[in-house]
C-alpha cells in the first residue's frame, strides 16, 4: 500500500513539474519520469481520426510490491475478470460497428486505446496520465502514446475508479463517460464537470431499495458496504432515504479492500447477532468475494440479501455451491438486452493471432487451464491474504501445454455468457454517446455554430475538450432496442428502469436470473412493479416471506413505546388507556373513541357504551311499579270507603274535603315515582319533578289546614274560653294559597331553567347514565324547600296539640305521619348521594313511596278500621263526646273530641 502511494505521489509530482517546466524559456535540463508505468491493453489508433480511451477491470488486483523497495514501482496485475474481457471486448467491437455505420461520423473513424484498471485506484490513475502525456512526453498535449487525438474516455469500471480518474481528466475538461461507475458523488458537477454516464445515480437505487423494502413489509434491515467510495455513498444516500421512510438501519459494516481479518470479523459478527434477517450489500462483485467466503466458513444462513446492481448478475457470486448461503437474493439489475453480432465477436480471439497479446494469452491459459507454448505470461495466481492473516503465493499453473485447438463452445464462463448482457450494454451505449457527441460536432456549419461571437465551429481533429463536452450534454439518440437515451444536466440518465432479480435454481442445478419486478425512474418520479403472480424464492426455512423487525409489530390494543437512544424501530408495545383504541397492527398512538363508544377489552375496537337507565323490564324497575300501582290502588280504596261513608261523623269529622285532597295528592305522588321509571327524555325530566312537587304540595297544604284546625282546638282547650271556630272555607284558601304559590314557582322553573335528559359519561367511563339535568338548582330547592317548610309547620302545630283531652287522638296522628315523612326524607339524602345510576333514581323512588305510604298509613288506615270493623263507634256520640271508660280501645281512632272543661264544647271548632 504504501509503495502505491508513493508511486501516485511521484506522478503527480511528475505532472506538475512537467506543466512548470513547459512555460520554462530557458534551455534548461528538463524532468522527467523516473519510470515507464507497467500498464496492459489494447491500442488502435493508427490512420483514425480521433482515439476514444478505455478504462476496464481485465484484472481484479494488484500483487503487493516489496515495500522494502524505494523507487517507484508500478505493480503488476493477477486475477483475470473474464467479465471485465467481455466489456473490454464490446468496445471494441462497437468501435468496429460504429465505422461502418454511414448515418454516424461518416468522414471519420474512431481509434482506441484501452488500459487494464486491474479494479484499483492506482492503475486508474497511471492510465489516466498516460492518456494525457504518454509515458515519454513532458507536458499535456491531448495525445496518447500513439500520437493520435484523445478524444474522451469511456469507464473506468468502478466508481472509486471513476472518482479517481475523473479528478485528474476533469481538470482538462476532458470527456469522461461511465458504464458502470454509480456514485451519486459523480453527479456533482462543481467536483466532475466532464463526467457523464448511462446509468442511474446510486440515489435512484438506493430509493429502489427502500421502495422494495416497503413492498415487502420490513423496517429493520442491516448494510455492508464495499470500503470504497461506492459502497460508503450508496449506503449514506440509502439511509436517508431510509430514515425518511421512517425505517431503521440495524447495523452498518464495511467490507475491507484490502483484506483485514479484524474488519472482517466485525462484519461477520454483525450479520450473526443481529435480528435483522434482511441485508443490503452495496459492493462489487469482485469486493464481495472474500465475504462469500466468509459466509460460508461461518454457515450463516437464513439471510435475505438485497442486491446492488454491481453484483446481482455477477458469475462470480452467482455459483450453485453458493445458492444454500446467498440463494433467493433480490436485487436489481440493468435493463437486460441482446446486442446483434456480438457472440460471434466474443468467439474470435485465438491466442495465435498476436503472440504479443498478453491479455488475450492469459484468458486462454485461464480459461482452459493449461499454458502457452513458449509464453511466460502468469495465470491463476493469488498473492491475497488469507483468512489467518498470512499471504498466500498460489501458482495455479498446470503443467499442461495448450494446444491452441481448445473450443471455446466448450467453456461455461462469464466471457461467453451473453444472456445476462446488462453492464455489457452500457459499455456499448457509453461509446455511442462520444460518438453520437462527435458526429454532432462534425456537423456544424461555418457561421452557424456555438463558438464565440462569431458563431465559430469546431473541427475534428483540432477541437477542444470542452467544445466536445457542449455537445456531449446535448445528446440525445435511440439505443439499438429503439429506446431513447437521454441525459439531464448532472450527466445522470433522465428515464429508464431497472429489473429486479431474484437467485433461483433450475432444472440443471445452475442459478438462474428470474425477473420478478421492474422499477421506473423520470426525474423524480418513482414506481416500483412486482405482479402478484411473481413467484420468488426466499431463502428462509419456511420458504416464505422473511420477517426482519428489532421488535414485532404492536398488536392491535398497543402503541409504541420509544425506547430511549434506539431507533424508532426498537420500541416496547405499551397497552392503550381506557377509552383509547388502536384498531390496527403498528399504531404510535392510540386513538380517543367517541363519547358515545369505549374501549373493548382488548383495546383493539371502540364499541358502544352500556346504556343505563332505571328500566321497566328489570327487576328492580318492575317491583317499584308494582308498588306504585299498588299504592294508587290502596288510596282509591281508601276514597272509595270515605265515599261511600262520606255523611258518617267519623268522615266528616274535621274537614272531609281536606280528606279527599290528601287522598289526590297521595294518587299523585305515587303515581308521580313511575315518571321516574324508564329511558328519560325532556318531557319525563320536567315532569317528574313538577309532579311530585305539586303533589307533596297539595298534600301538605291539605294536612296543614287540618293542623291548624287542631291548634286552634287545643288552645281553646287550655284558655277555657270559646274562641271563634275556623271556618273551613280559611282551610281550603290556605290550600289554595299554598299550591298556587308553588304553582308559580314551578312555572317560572319550566320556562327559565327547565330540566333536560343528558348523558352522564363522566361518572362510569364504560356506561353511559341517561338521567335528568335539573336546571336550576336554585328552582328545585326553592320547590321542595317550599314543602319542607310546609311539612314543618304540620309538625310544630300538629305536635302542640298532640294533647288534647279525653279521646280526640288525630293529633297524634299526624305527628306519627310527619315524623314518618322526616325520617324518610332526612334518610334519603345520603343514601341518594351515596349512589350513582339508576340506583340512584330507585332510592327516589322508594322515598316517594314510603313517605306517601307512611302518610296513607298514619293518616287514613285508622279511620278505615273504625269505619269498615267498628261502624258502632262511628257515631256522633263517640265523636262528639266523652266515651265511656269501660270501651276505651277506640279512643285511639276517634276524628273528634268533646270537651267538658266548664261545660265548653269545641266540636264547632272541629265540625264540618
Amino acid at each position: 500500500m504504501a509503495s502505491r502511494h508513493i508511486c501516485l505521489a511521484l506522478g503527480f509530482l511528475g505532472f506538475l513539474w512537467a506543466e512548470l517546466g513547459a512555460q520554462n524559456k530557458t534551455e534548461e535540463p528538463q524532468c522527467r519520469l523516473m519510470a515507464k508505468f507497467n500498464l496492459s491493453g489494447y491500442v488502435d489508433a493508427k490512420n483514425h481520426s480521433v482515439v476514444i480511451g478505455g478504462l476496464f477491470p481485465i484484472h481484479s488486483r494488484i500483487i503487493p510490491v516489496d515495500e522494502a523497495i524505494l523507487e517507484p514501482v508500478s505493480p503488476m496485475c493477477e486475477g483475470f475478470n473474464f467479465r471485465g474481457f467481455r466489456w473490454m471486448k464490446t468496445m471494441i467491437h462497437t468501435i468496429k460497428e460504429i465505422n461502418e455505420r454511414k448515418d454516424i461520423l461518416p468522414n471519420h473513424t474512431l481509434g482506441y486505446q484501452i488500459f487494464d484498471s486491474c479494479y484499483t485506484i492506482s492503475k486508474a490513475m497511471e492510465s489516466s496520465l498516460v492518456f494525457l502525456t504518454g509515458q515519454e512526453e513532458f507536458k499535456p498535449n491531448f495525445r496518447n502514446s500513439t500520437g493520435s487525438t484523445l478524444a474522451a474516455l469511456v469507464g473506468a469500471g468502478g466508481s472509486s475508479l471513476s472518482v479517481a480518474a475523473s479528478r485528474i481528466l476533469g481538470l482538462y475538461y476532458m470527456p469522461q463517460v461511465g458504464y458502470t461507475s454509480s456514485c451519486s458523488i459523480l453527479s456533482d458537477k462543481f467536483q466532475f464537470p466532464s463526467y457523464l454516464r448511462v446509468v442511474p445515480s446510486d440515489k435512484i437505487q438506493s430509493e429502489a431499495m427502500v421502495n422494495l423494502i416497503i413492498h415487502f413489509g420490513w423496517v429493520w434491515v442491516g448494510t455492508i458496504a464495499a470500503d470504497d467510495d461506492y459502497g460508503k455513498y450508496g449506503v449514506k444516500a440509502f439511509k436517508e432515504k431510509m430514515e425518511n421512510a421512517n425505517l431503521c438501519v440495524a447495523f452498518s459494516e464495511t467490507i475491507p479492500k484490502v483484506y483485514s481479518n479484524e474488519k472482517m470479523q466485525k462484519a461477520v459478527d454483525a450479520v450473526k447477532s443481529s435480528t435483522a434477517k434482511v441485508i443490503v450489500l452495496y459492493t462489487s462483485d469482485i469486493d464481495l468475494s472474500p465475504f462469500v467466503l466468509e459466509m460460508i466458513h461461518h454457515n450463516i444462513t437464513d439471510r435475505t440479501w438485497i442486491a446492488s446492481e454491481a453484483w446481482i448478475t455477477s458469475a462470480l457470486i452467482a455459483k450453485p455451491e453458493y445458492f444454500p448461503y446467498f440463494g433467493g437474493s433480490i436485487g436489481f439489475a440493468m435493463p437486460r438486452t441482446i446486442i446483434p453480432g456480438l457472440e460471434e465477436f466474443l468467439y474470435d480471439v485465438h491466442p495465435s493471432k498476436d503472440p504479443n497479446d498478453v491479455l488475450t494469452i492469459e484468458f486462454w491459459q485461464t480459461a482452459f487451464n493449461c499454458t502457452w507454448p513458449n509464453s511466460s505470461v502468469p495465470y491463476n495466481v493469488d498473492h491475497r491474504v488469507n483468512m489467518t492473516g498470512k499471504e498466500d503465493r498460489l501458482y495455479d499453473m498446470s503443467d499442461q501445454l495448450c494446444t491452441g485447438e481448445e473450443k471455446l463452445e466448450d467453456l461455461k464462463n462469464t466471457y461467453l455468457d451473453i444472456t445476462q448482457l446488462r453492464i455489457t450494454n452500457n459499455v456499448k451505449q457509453a461509446v455511442y454517446a462520444i460518438a453520437h457527441g462527435l458526429d454532432l460536432l462534425s456537423r456544424c456549419q461555418e457561421g452557424q455554430g456555438p463558438f464565440g461571437e462569431n458563431k465559430e465551429c469546431a473541427y475534428i481533429p483540432t477541437f477542444d475538450f470542452w467544445q466536445l463536452m457542449y455537445y456531449m450534454k446535448e445528446i440525445k439518440f435511440k439505443s439499438h432496442e429503439e429506446k431513447w437515451v437521454v441525459l439531464d444536466d448532472n450527466g445522470d440518465l433522465k428515464h429508464g428502469h431497472y429489473d429486479i432479480l431474484n437467485w433461483q435454481l433450475d432444472d440443471k442445478g445452475e442459478i438462474s436470473f428470474v425477473t420478478v419486478g421492474r422499477f421506473n425512474y423520470r426525474t423524480e418520479k418513482f414506481e416500483l412493479i412486482i405482479p402478484t403472480n411473481s413467484t420468488i424464492f426466499w431463502n428462509t426455512e419456511s420458504s416464505r416471506r422473511p420477517d426482519s423487525f428489532c421488535t414485532q409489530v404492536c398488536p392491535p390494543g398497543t402503541r409504541k413505546g420509544i425506547r430511549q437512544g434506539q431507533p424508532i424501530c426498537c420500541f416496547d408495545c405499551i397497552p392503550c388507556a381506557d377509552g383509547y383504541v388502536s384498531e390496527k397492527p403498528g399504531q404510535r398512538e392510540c386513538d380517543a373513541c367517541s363519547e358515545d363508544d369505549w374501549s373493548n377489552a382488548e383495546k383493539s375496537k371502540c364499541v358502544p357504551k352500556l346504556v343505563e337507565f332505571l328500566a321497566y323490564e328489570e327487576a328492580l324497575g318492575f317491583t317499584l311499579v308494582i308498588l306504585s300501582i299498588f299504592g294508587a290502588l290502596v288510596v282509591l280504596a281508601v276514597t272509595v270507603v270515605y265515599v261511600i261513608h262520606r255523611h258518617t261523623p267519623l268522615v266528616k269529622a274535621n274537614g272531609r274535603e281536606l280528606s279527599f285532597l290528601i287522598q289526590i295528592s297521595l294518587v299523585i305522588t305515587v303515581l308521580s315515582s313511575m315518571l321516574f321509571i324508564g329511558k328519560p327524555c325532556n318531557w319525563t325530566c320536567m315532569a317528574r319533578q313538577i309532579t311530585l312537587a305539586l303533589g307533596f304540595c297539595l298534600c301538605l297544604s291539605s294536612i296543614l289546614g287540618k293542623t291548624i284546625s287542631l291548634f286552634f282546638a287545643y288552645r281553646i282547650s287550655i284558655s277555657k274560653t270559646q274562641l271563634i271556630s275556623l271556618r273551613p272555607i280559611y282551610r281550603k284558601l290556605i290550600v289554595l294559597i299554598c299550591v298556587v304559590g308553588e304553582i308559580g314557582v314551578c312555572a317560572a322553573y319550566l320556562v327559565l331553567e327547565p330540566p333536560r335528559m343528558f348523558k352522564n359519561i363522566e361518572t362510569q367511563n364504560v356506561k353511559i347514565i341517561f338521567e335528568c339535568n335539573e336546571g336550576s338548582i336554585e328552582f328545585l330547592c326553592s320547590i321542595f324547600g317550599f314543602d319542607v317548610f310546609l311539612a314543618l309547620l304540620c309538625f310544630l302545630t300538629t305536635f302542640v296539640a298532640r294533647k288534647l283531652p279525653d279521646n280526640y287522638y288525630e293529633g297524634k296522628c299526624i305527628t306519627f305521619g310527619m315524623l314518618v315523612f322526616f325520617i324518610v326524607w332526612i334518610s334519603f339524602v345520603p343514601a341518594y348521594l351515596s349512589t350513582k345510576g339508576k340506583f340512584k333514581v330507585a332510592v327516589e323512588i322508594f322515598a316517594i313511596l314510603a313517605s306517601s305510604y307512611g302518610l296513607l298509613g298514619c293518616l287514613f288506615l285508622p279511620k278505615c278500621f273504625i269505619i269498615l270493623l267498628r261502624p258502632k263507634r262511628n257515631t256522633d256520640e263517640t265523636v262528639g263526646g266523652r266515651v265511656p271508660t269501660v270501651d276505651r280501645s277506640i279512643q285511639l281512632t276517634s276524628a273528634s273530641v268533646s270537651s267538658e272543661l266548664n261545660s265548653t264544647t269545641v266540636s264547632t271548632v272541629l265540625d264540618e
